[in-house]
């Protein structure tokens, strides 16, 4: 199929686009820069509608906490703006690009809050939704409208700006957002354990995440997966790896980390560097992308004498052996992450590695006719999973995202035709007919 592009360059473009696309009753791919367009079912439409033109940051109030940006505006030239000011977006957005074979910082704001993903430090900021304040954008019947505003006190009525996070441009051609920035932490620091087994390591990433020093950070990788960390202290352990992350004010930092270590029995301590490189993998699935080119290592300082692991070099293996297989995100109960793992890995030849302190569970499967079946049979009632990359074949007859119960899936049918009645606005992309 020949696929046309439009690529508006203002709102009223945008809403032009979407009523020429209604008259002619033709569906459209809703897309910033493309970065995730390999998450979730494809579309089938001969026009993209191509939102990478509406760029440029509208307003940053950075005493106000606020900034207000198009939804077209690279994350590449946010978050360094935010950065200079010491500030970020708390919820860690996530960079999936690499994870689809395609290079990193090419993600936009709309992007982010459209597929409402957050990293690490979703369990104490919440999520995209929860950072969202304002949208402007055109429905599918065509009309440029706004919801919520620049401060939360302003925001009454249906809080429609929460709505279209995660509604993966379903609902709504977004033009423009705004969102809460917060201060960036003044240091940083993670404690490491060695060779903890999934369900130990949950019971102490559980302990810490309970204890009163403010945890930010709560993961667990196995033995397979922190061989594949460029971190030096993480790979050179030569087992499993479990890290607690603690963030804010250098001596607050410092007395918490003495706490935390002497509590949950901690082998070492990453420094500043260490921890935001190795935080930055598990936020970005690293792990399970490709890596050609290996980026250099981040000197360690504990643990750096330890043997370095067998493998092809610092990245752990056969790269090739990731990119070939299929990634999912399993979202479940903390409590039942470690048997989920085991269920996982006895059904399916399967990596995996555990965030939000038990409660998210990233796999890298083989594939297999029978994953999906086996990876939401072995989660029962306790979770849900969506199909994060996979060839497009596979993602046209799988359910990407979790089975919705009926009365929920009539509930979103609802919402898709209040906003989109005739169906134009990425049709399908989550589930069928929505």
């Amino acid at each position: 199929m020949t696929v046309t592009t439009v690529k508006p360059d203002s709102a009223a473009q945008a809403a032009d686009a979407v009523r020429w696309a209604l008259s002619e009753g033709t569906p459209l791919d809703v897309a910033g820069s493309g970065s995730k367009r390999g998450l979730g079912r494809p579309i089938q439409t001969a026009y993209t509608l191509d939102l990478s033109g509406l760029s440029g940051v509208v307003a940053y109030e950075a005493e106000e906490l606020v900034l207000t940006a198009r939804a077209g505006t690279p994350m590449a030239e946010i978050l360094p703006m935010l950065a200079e000011r010491r500030q970020q977006l708390a919820f860690e957005p996530q960079d999936l690009g690499p994870l689809f074979g395609r290079p990193e910082g090419q993600g936009t704001l709309g992007g982010v809050v459209a597929s409402g993903l957050a990293g690490p430090r979703r369990i104490s900021a919440g999520s995209a939704r929860d950072h969202t304040l304002g949208i402007e954008g055109v429905n599918g019947r065509g009309d440029l409208y706004k919801g919520g505003g620049k401060v939360v006190k302003n925001v009454t009525g249906y809080d429609v700006p929460k709505l279209m996070a995660g509604s993966f441009g379903t609902l709504t051609v977004l033009t423009e957002l705004t969102v809460k920035v917060l201060p960036a932490p003044e240091d940083v620091r993670t404690l490491l354990l060695a060779g903890r087994e999934d369900a130990g390591a949950v019971a102490a990433l559980t302990a810490a995440l309970q204890s009163p020093y403010d945890v930010s950070g709560a993961a667990h990788l196995p033995a397979a997966v922190a061989a594949r960390s460029h971190v030096r202290a993480v790979a050179a352990v030569g087992g499993a790896v479990t890290l607690v992350r603690v963030e804010g004010f250098g001596p607050s930092v410092t007395a918490r980390v003495a706490a935390l270590k002497e509590e949950l029995g901690a082998d070492a301590v990453l420094d500043r560097d260490e921890s935001l490189a190795v935080w930055r993998e598990i936020k970005d699935v690293a792990f399970f992308c490709p890596l050609p080119n290996p980026p250099p290592l981040t000197q360690g300082r504990e643990l750096d004498s330890l043997p370095r692991p067998a493998g092809e070099g610092w990245g752990g293996g056969d790269d090739s052996r990731h990119s070939s297989r299929h990634v999912w995100k399993i979202s479940v109960q903390p409590s039942e992450g470690a048997r989920v793992a085991e269920s996982i890995r006895w059904a399916l030849d399967a990596d995996l590695y555990f965030d939000w302190g038990g409660g998210l569970i990233w796999a890298a499967v083989a594939p297999t006719p029978d994953a999906a079946s086996a990876i939401r049979g072995a989660l029962g009632t306790a979770g849900h999973a969506t199909l994060v990359r996979a060839p497009e074949n596979v993602r046209t007859t799988t359910e990407v995202f979790h089975p919705l119960p009926d009365p929920v899936m009539a509930l979103s049918r609802r919402v898709k035709e209040s906003f989109d009645p005739c169906g134009i606005l990425n049709p399908g992309r989550m589930y069928a007919g929505v």
